[in-house]
């Protein structure tokens, strides 16, 4: 028999069925793919007993790889960032397929406005628009992305708030016209050489830094203000949520917003770490975002997630992408062994609800 103790009004509390946090799973699942690639790393023969993360040959002053740890957690920052935003989406029983496009066309918009006038003493042979919009304060290029991720956001919740498009197809929309404009803004051209100080938000570990602190920042959101008590209501039980008072279009219209602000500042970042914007940045990040959210345990569903898992599935995420290239496998086999994976991680949220749900 389980042992049981005495609860208020003479309730039982069952030990047994005591659970921990869903989150604990993931990171034993992050323990586990590391000592499997670490294992392979050891068995294989043409690996020559190399080892992922920890250093074997005396290169470097700890015991761990340095390089590959940074490549690893700078890999996921950017996109981890687009995730911070996706995850509050897919916990609203929502999706967001226009993140990656929006990163694109953000990207082109800001650094045109980021553009330093000259280059090596000449006029930058990339600018967009006259000295007018060269040498401007930082403040400005940042303000005019995270308004382009503003706008767009607020177009998509306005659109699955008050029109009722299902969020994959407003989102769709968004997606491609997003990448049209991307593709308008400079008529395909690249638009390079930032001032110096743009530069800075990119450079080195920045991207790590920012990710880190608006991780922490929307972890404190989700889970200790009303506006994240809402949003896991809302995905929960949409109907139970309007009855109890919440504005529930409205809350929408802001979630997809803070979405699109997320995917801006993650553009922003990118343009700056790579010195240029090309209308290719962000293609497939979206699925690669929603991926981070699933792997870390957001239920497509809605109602569960929170943003812990989701850096720790970023952090999953990059260490399979790290290991493969460390196992020497080539491009499309990652690519079609991240699909399993995520395909895999949605079968396995599947099952747990209906376990839960027979357990009820």
């Amino acid at each position: 028999m389980a042992d049981s103790t005495q609860g208020t009004g003479g309730l039982t509390f069952d030990k047994s069925k005591r659970k921990w946090p869903n989150e604990i799973n993931i990171f034993m699942a992050l323990i586990l793919i590391i000592v499997i690639f670490e294992a392979l790393g050891q068995l294989l023969p043409y690996m020559n007993n190399q080892s992922l993360l920890f250093d074997t040959r005396d290169r470097f002053d700890s015991i761990f790889n340095e390089a590959r740890l940074r490549i690893i957690i700078l890999q996921v920052s950017i996109i981890g960032i687009i995730a911070l935003g996706v995850t509050q989406v897919i916990i609203s029983q929502g999706i967001d397929l226009s993140s990656g496009s929006i990163v694109g066309a953000t990207a082109m918009i800001t650094m045109s406005f980021a553009q330093t006038e000259l280059v090596n003493g000449n006029p930058n042979p990339k600018a967009i628009f006259g000295p007018w919009a060269m040498d401007l304060p930082l403040l400005v290029p940042v303000l005019v992305g995270l308004f382009c991720g503003f706008i767009a956001g607020m177009i998509n919740g306005f659109l699955i708030a008050y029109t009722r498009i299902p969020p994959f197809i407003a989102t769709l929309g968004m997606m491609v016209s997003a990448r049209g404009v991307a593709k308008w803004w400079s008529r395909g051209k690249p638009v390079s050489f930032p001032t110096e100080d743009y530069a800075w938000i990119g450079s080195g570990m920045m991207p790590v830094v920012w990710f880190v602190i608006l991780a922490i920042l929307f972890h404190l959101i989700m889970k200790y203000t009303v506006y994240g008590k809402h949003t896991y209501a809302i995905g929960s039980n949409e109907d139970a949520a309007r009855m109890s008072g919440i504005n529930v279009a409205r809350h929408k219209v802001l979630i997809y917003t803070i979405a699109g602000m997320l995917a801006a500042f993650a553009a922003i970042i990118l343009s700056s770490k790579n010195l240029t914007a090309q209308t290719g940045m962000g293609i497939m990040y979206e699925l690669d975002a929603i991926a981070m959210a699933v792997i870390g345990g957001v239920s497509l569903t809605g109602g569960r997630g929170s943003i812990i898992g989701t850096v720790l599935g970023a952090l999953i995420f990059g260490v399979i992408i790290s290991g493969f290239t460390f196992l020497k496998l080539d491009a499309f086999y990652q690519e079609m062994v991240k699909g399993a994976i995520i395909v895999a991680a949605v079968v396995l949220d599947q099952w747990r609800q209906q376990r839960a749900a027979m357990k009820s």
